[in-house]
């Protein structure tokens, strides 16, 4: 899977995570260290499944639903317009 951030959209990794701000629209976002996790791994070109058990590493998140918990975030910045496939 190929994704990229939407033009005019930046990201800053946090402490607890990453901000993501729109530039057109002065709006951002904010993801925990998940959601931040899902993220880059889905930047680098990693699939939906892969990015969740990135994310889920050391815990006790099952695949299945780290996949669910993955695919559900990129829907999510789809529809806010913050990422592109």
């Amino acid at each position: 899977m190929s994704i990229s951030l939407a033009d005019g959209v930046s990201i800053a990794q946090t402490g607890s995570g990453a901000v993501l701000l729109d530039e057109r629209s002065g709006r951002y976002w904010q993801l925990n260290s998940s959601g931040a996790r899902v993220l880059e791994k889905l930047l680098a070109g990693e699939s939906v499944a892969e990015a969740g058990a990135a994310a889920a590493s050391g815990t006790r998140v099952a695949p299945e639903k780290a996949a669910g918990d993955a695919a559900a975030l990129l829907e999510r910045l789809q529809a806010a317009g913050l990422v592109s496939r």
